[in-house]
């Protein structure tokens, strides 16, 4: 039965969507965008609004905020009682601040800038902070306020850890790996063989980049015990380098790095697992039985710190091995469970304990990510969830009820709710009420949860549940006052066909006062990689503003998610499998053939646009297609030889095992039979999807006689990022839309 106040907060949310997104009737006294509310630096109207972010729950009454000020860029570190909504900071400022600057060698501005930081680096109970101060580690106990230097040696210190007992620190310095004591500063070197090309605990840029996350740059591991610590090792010697170059200095800087192409050798990688105290490293044997070139894509601990826990995989990425070594190395080491599938694995995250040692495990062997419940030998007790939906992500297990927390697409794949179920699949529950966007963040007991919500039409809102999913407190309401005051059009969702009877989602923006009697231009917005959702229930922000932009010059604005990033399954991605692009290009041309069937679209005249994955998809299209009058391509891969050995190898294989599969979906090989007027965006210091592609493609182009467009960003990466320069691009794909669609 649906509560009364659940009635009335979806009443009250209908009531501002109509409002805001309503008939063109009401949109009389509202204003048009531009593009300065959208990216000038100086204009940017706000679309976000300011809702909690980076909450984390500090023990099951608290959770930290981290209070950000955007007009005054301060972020206040604060301690929230989640029921009451009570906070206090979570230490003394201005006393940390004080305590640094009396450190010797620290200035006063730098005592400033470090206490008022956003992020820091806590022991386990947020009693003490790990500092960097000038490449040297400082340790900070918040209930004495007594600051201690731990690292005097030169070089800098990286990717530095607290032990989970916080009686240690962990470092890298120069591809080594050190612990130094808290309480007496001695430091001590776990590995000595580190060297510019041997990486001890610290991941290189294809393994950060492609499996462990971008970002991060951590790779070891403390045991719970706070004894051991298991690390990878990775040695570069024979991998290629790429050199990029900054052309803005009069010297232009070159900047080398080991960068591993399809087919090109990757790190060689170990697992090892010393002591804390120091001693001997232990290597894991994972080469012999993975064809000699492993991934090791996962690692952790089993709860009583006896055996490191670790996923392998061979190159190729076809199957996965779950492993259990003995730290001490007295027992074999065991696979307990491998997964294979007809075209790739992915990584299914750690392993979750049970208090009586059998662990839930994802997996994705029935098309779908769905939870299972293993022994620790290995064997299978039952599947947890089943269904053609995905369990994506799990919060914890309340053993004393019998419930397991997750998150996952049961009602909806454009969008995400969460869950429970009894551990013997019994008694889904969805905890969840409104249509939407869901993520949640669990108190450690279970019995409390952050959920952040958002819709189509809704910015996000947080709000504090009980497990049951009842409402305890509105932490935000995030009103935006400024999504009020545009002439904005209501997105509208509807599901189109593929050939072979496929089900794609799909998204329409109409123009504000749309006109069926007209025929209007369209403008496709893609990524198309697998997994890469484009069309979704969640509020879109500044992206989707710019699609509003679009549709109040006249332009229907269409995003159609092909099968493969559909979110439905891993089943759904497999079609891509050794043919990138191809099937990918099938579903956008059914997608189309459903909108060209309507009488008011304007089939001379469609536009597609994308990035990085959405640039190649465009690339390929306008290549590969005749539907197209025109194409934006950023960061696009022209070639998948080019594209790194982790991600490509993993749809495609090697180019040694699929040489036709890499020529065939490769654009500039096609480049002869451009169709539509195309625009190549690329920032020239690409480190990911290097402008190398561009300068390919275009020079193909060039031998065929055919005209394009080219726009490159010096300084710029993967992404253009600079304000002022994202303005400059967002000016550059607007006028070319223009000039190509609104002729």
């Amino acid at each position: 039965m649906i509560r009364s106040s659940s009635l009335l907060r979806r009443a009250a949310r209908a009531a501002l969507a109509l409002a805001v997104f309503g008939p063109a009737a009401a949109f009389t006294q509202q204003r048009d965008l531009t593009l300065d509310d959208l990216y000038d630096p100086e204009k940017k109207v706000d679309f976000e609004g300011n809702p909690p972010r980076g909450l984390v729950w500090i023990d099951d009454r608290h959770y930290l905020w981290p209070k950000t000020d955007p007009r005054e860029h301060t972020t206040e570190l604060l301690e929230v009682e989640a029921v009451t909504g009570r906070s206090e900071p979570l230490f003394d400022v201005a006393k940390v601040e004080s305590t640094l600057a009396g450190l010797e060698g620290v200035t006063a501005d730098e005592a400033k800038r470090i206490a008022r930081q956003r992020s820091f680096t806590f022991n386990e109970k947020r009693t003490a902070l790990l500092l960097t101060i000038k490449d040297d580690l400082y340790h900070y106990d918040l209930l004495t306020h007594r600051a201690v230097r731990l690292t005097r040696s030169p070089g800098a210190e990286e990717e530095a850890s607290l032990s989970p007992d916080g009686s240690l620190a962990a470092f890298v310095r120069e591809g080594n790996l050190y612990v130094v004591d808290v309480a007496t500063q001695r430091e001590r070197a776990l590995t000595g063989d580190g060297s510019p090309n041997v990486l001890n605990a610290k991941l290189d840029w294809v393994y950060q980049e492609e499996i462990y996350g971008r970002g991060t740059f951590r790779a070891y591991w403390w045991s719970p015990d706070s004894s051991r610590i298991a690390f990878l090792q990775l040695d570069e010697k024979r991998v290629p380098r790429y050199t990029l170059v900054d052309d803005i200095p009069y010297r232009p800087e070159p900047e080398t790095y080991p960068y591993p192409k399809a087919g090109d050798p990757n790190p060689a990688v170990r697992l090892g697992v010393v002591p804390s105290s120091g001693g001997p490293v232990r290597w894991i044997d994972t080469g012999s039985y993975a064809g000699g070139d492993p991934l090791i894509c996962d690692v952790s601990w089993t709860p009583d710190s006896r055996q490191v826990v670790f996923q392998v995989q061979d190159r190729e990425q076809t199957w996965l091995d779950l492993d259990f070594a003995d730290a001490g190395g007295a027992a074999p080491l065991r696979t307990v469970i491998r997964e294979t599938s007809r075209a790739w694995v992915d990584d299914p995250g750690s392993p979750r304990w049970l208090k009586d040692g059998t662990f839930l495990w994802s997996s994705e062997r029935s098309g779908f990510k769905h939870i299972y419940h293993y022994r620790p030998d290995g064997s299978l007790i039952r599947q947890v969830t089943s269904g053609r939906w995905e369990a994506r992500t799990v919060h914890g297990v309340d053993e004393a009820g019998g419930w397991i927390y997750f998150s996952g697409t049961e009602r909806s794949p454009i969008g995400g709710d969460v869950y429970r179920i009894h551990l013997d699949a019994s008694g889904l529950q969805r905890l969840s009420s409104a249509p939407g966007t869901h993520t949640a963040i669990f108190n450690p007991s279970l019995t409390y949860f952050i959920d952040t919500w958002s819709d189509a039409v809704t910015p996000a809102q947080v709000r504090l549940h009980r497990t049951d999913g009842t409402e305890a407190r509105v932490i935000d309401p995030n009103p935006v006052k400024a999504v009020g005051d545009y002439r904005l059009s209501r997105p509208e969702f509807v599901q189109v066909k593929a050939r072979d009877g496929f089900v794609m989602e799909a998204l329409i923006l109409k123009p504000p006062g749309f006109d069926p009697a007209k025929r209007y231009p369209v403008y496709q917005p893609t990524y198309a990689g697998p997994h890469s959702q484009s069309v979704r229930n969640a509020w879109g922000g500044t992206g989707s503003m710019y699609n509003q932009l679009l549709a109040e010059k006249g332009i229907v604005v269409w995003l159609c998610d092909n099968r493969t990033a559909s979110g439905k399954g891993v089943e759904s991605t497999w079609p891509a499998y050794l043919r990138l692009g191809e099937t990918e290009l099938q579903d956008i041309e059914d997608g189309l053939a459903w909108l060209k069937s309507q009488p008011w679209v304007d089939a001379s005249r469609i536009g597609i646009s994308g990035w990085s994955y959405g640039g190649f998809m465009v690339s390929y299209a306008l290549t590969h297609s005749k539907s197209f009058a025109m194409g934006i391509a950023g960061g696009t891969v022209s070639d998948w030889r080019d594209y790194d050995s982790i991600y490509t190898e993993r749809y495609m294989k090697t180019p040694e095992h699929n040489p036709e599969g890499y020529k065939r979906t490769a654009p500039r090989f096609a480049a002869k039979d451009l169709h539509g007027q195309l625009l190549l965006l690329h920032g020239a210091i690409d480190d990911n999807v290097h402008p190398q592609n561009t300068m390919q493609l275009a020079y193909e182009l060039q031998k065929a006689g055919k005209p394009f467009r080219l726009m490159l960003y010096p300084k710029s990466r993967h992404g253009v990022s600079d304000p002022v320069l994202v303005k400059h691009l967002r000016e550059t794909m607007l006028s070319f839309i223009e000039q190509t669609l609104l002729r």
